[in-house]
């Protein structure tokens, strides 16, 4: 059993260090605890017993790595090999994990410590006003288990602590209907008008896919949009052919955009360039502000853009269009989305009345016959 002391000077006041002995194979063994604080030391202690216990090697800094350090290999691990799409998006992951870890030891992330995180977070306020989600601090709660499973892997921890997640709402299933959708839309600016349309009907990401539109991707005379490999979520590339409407809609997009260039002097690569103020001609970066005045304006408060996406998925399901086309369109790899949202194309549900009315009537009709004398 060890324990923690410290040691006297020659004229017999204690050091400020505290000191760990403990036992490997029976033999005692002391070492530094480098730290004055006892809270801390103790967990230094324990480490030390717990990899004797197991015969596992510890190495000596493994008690003094910071969790910016394991976070900063994090970051270059993605930024190696690529496995995170959006950088931004993993960095505004990781601000408010900085925030709370930043300067503590990663042996000192533990349970205790998680929880103490989870609750500040759900005590934090977001842009909209409301309070944090637990399905974002799950998320934040994977980058840091990703963390320290990679620390792990480079000797930079001896374990990865369990975190329990939190119970998440249901998943959203905002759709648009007809009516909706073009009452929101009459409350946009004209380019807006054309995104939302693109959005509504093809459920592309608005503001990684349409928003990032080039008028190189856009083929008129062939009445198709391609987005590049890579440039997607799941990295693979799109084209879609344009509906008549949307054709039109893109050809007097493009024209703005053309009249844009002409004044300012300037080639405009961008389907959607900011047409005025201060960013004008530099690629729109989001709507927030506009959309809520458009949903507050339309009687439907709280609609979100990515509800476009759940809402072409049913529409393609709705019209028959086959399954696999319906994904490759809207960029789904996997049919999760259909069992997320419950979503089930007219067809089927038919099919299975038709099904139904068979059996129902084959039983009624031997029920109704005589049995014989």
């Amino acid at each position: 059993m060890g324990y923690l002391y410290k040691q006297k000077s020659r004229d017999g006041t204690p050091g400020r260090v505290w000191w760990a002995k403990y036992y490997v194979d029976g033999r005692p063994v002391r070492e530094s605890t480098g730290t004055e604080k006892e809270a801390e030391a103790k967990r230094f202690l324990k480490l030390r017993e717990g990899a004797a216990a197991t015969g596992a090697p510890i190495a000596p800094r493994v008690d003094r790595i910071l969790y910016d350090e394991i976070a900063a290999d994090l970051r270059a691990h993605y930024h190696a090999t690529g496995r995170w799409k959006n950088l931004g998006e993993l960095e505004r992951g990781l601000t408010h994990l900085d925030r709370f870890f930043r300067g503590r030891r990663a042996t000192s992330v533990t349970p205790d410590l998680a929880l103490r995180y989870i609750t500040e977070r759900q005590a934090t306020k977001t842009h909209l006003g409301g309070f944090t989600s637990n399905a974002t601090i799950n998320r934040e709660l994977a980058l840091l288990r990703r963390m320290l499973r990679l620390a792990a892997r480079h000797g930079k921890v001896l374990r990865v602590p369990p975190f329990e997640l939190l119970k998440e709402a249901p998943p959203r299933a905002g759709f648009f209907e007809a009516d909706r959708y073009e009452a929101v839309r009459r409350h946009l600016a004209e380019d807006l008008r054309v995104a939302v349309a693109f959005a509504y009907t093809y459920g592309w990401r608005m503001r990684s896919e349409v928003l990032t539109l080039e008028r190189r991707h856009v083929d008129l005379r062939a009445g198709t949009v391609r987005l590049d490999p890579g440039s997607t979520k799941n990295s693979e590339g799109r084209i879609v052919y344009l509906t008549p409407e949307l054709k039109t809609l893109l050809a007097e997009q493009l024209d703005r955009v053309h009249r844009l260039g002409r004044r300012l002097g300037r080639v405009i690569p961008y389907v959607f360039p900011n047409l005025w103020g201060r960013y004008v001609g530099h690629r729109r970066g989001d709507f927030r502000k506009a959309w809520a005045t458009a949903c507050r304006k339309a009687s439907c408060p709280g609609m979100l853009k990515h509800d476009f996406r759940r809402t072409a998925v049913r529409n393609l399901e709705t019209a028959g269009v086959p399954r696999s086309v319906a994904m490759k369109i809207t960029g789904h790899k996997t049919e999760s989305v259909y069992r997320r949202y419950a979503i089930v194309s007219d067809a089927d549900l038919q099919e299975a009345v038709r099904r139904l009315t068979g059996i129902t009537t084959g039983i009624t009709a031997r029920s109704d016959v005589a049995p014989a004398p």
